[in-house]
């Protein structure tokens, strides 16, 4: 392991979140610059999730849930269902506002929530782009298993399959499932890679990664995995950034002018609604 990433558990009502980037240490890898790691929590009846309203620049967000479920409804009208091992790829752009929350069956019935959410930054060239959202279910998603370890591609390129997801940069992000005694060699097709141990134990040639941290790999040399009692496991990475990414709120530019533009304009409600929603969530506090 070239870097070792270690996670800032935050509560946020009922359930925790252990953000690994940004990081001190690193603020990407590849074009990931956010990965969040929620739950596992467990929601009485009548509790549950309400991420009201909020806008994006400059980023695609990647929801991939290991159990339970979310709504999405965001400012382009779509309104998806995510369930585990599906993908919301939702493209930012020059903006868009989205809301996620608990299912209200699920909330009345009470239910379990874990999952990772990730950013990828957009290059350059796409990062005002127009918004768009891609729902791909489970079974579309490519797939294979060898020595005991199953891998899904969730985005990107890797292992010589490629992922149905609209990307906009070179990049892999692979969902692993370890059984005890499973091993997997991760090549050196992409510049930069992390992995990240869910849950379970993994050992990175020869070295154990430490539970729900990221292991920051060195460039150019294919990386041994093994895990002697099973565990489950996210591989992302890719190519470096086309140079520096600023980050306020939940926006990410290339330029401070671009987010100032953001701020201006959720300020002012022109980045769109969410239909059927009238919450506001104004700017944080300077």
């Amino acid at each position: 392991m070239e870097l070792l990433l270690k996670p800032h558990v935050k509560d946020l009502g009922g359930f925790s979140v252990r953000r690994l980037l940004p990081a001190q240490a690193i603020r990407t890898i590849g074009p990931f610059i956010f990965f969040d790691h929620m739950g596992p929590a467990a929601f009485a009846p009548g509790d549950g999730i309400d991420v009201r309203p909020h806008p994006h620049i400059g980023l695609a967000t990647v929801t991939y849930l290991f159990d339970g479920a979310l709504m999405h409804r965001d400012s382009l009208g779509f309104v998806q269902r995510i369930e585990p091992g599906a993908v919301n790829w939702m493209t930012a752009g020059d903006g868009i506002v989205h809301s996620e929350r608990s299912d209200p069956a699920d909330r009345a019935a009470g239910h379990r929530l874990h999952g990772i959410q990730t950013w990828i930054a957009l290059p350059r060239a796409a990062e005002r782009t127009a918004p768009s959202f891609v729902h791909v279910p489970a079974d579309r998603l490519p797939s294979v298993e060898d020595a005991g370890v199953q891998l899904r591609l969730v985005a990107g390129d890797a292992l010589g399959l490629r992922s149905p997801v609209p990307v906009h940069s070179p990049m892999f992000y692979l969902a692993a499932v370890f059984q005890p005694g499973g091993r997997f060699v991760l090549p050196a097709e992409h510049a930069e890679r992390g992995i990240y141990l869910v849950e379970g134990s993994l050992d990175i040639d020869g070295e154990a990664l430490p539970s729900q941290h990221v292991a920051v790999t060195a460039p150019g040399k294919p990386v041994l995995l093994e895990s002697k009692g099973g565990c489950t496991a996210m591989l992302f990475g890719g190519a470096l950034l086309d140079g520096e990414r600023f980050i306020w709120w939940n926006f990410v530019a290339s330029s401070r002018e671009l987010i100032e533009s953001a701020k201006d304009r959720w300020t002012r409600q022109q980045m769109g609604q969410v239909p059927g929603e009238t919450e506001f969530i104004p700017l944080p506090a300077q």
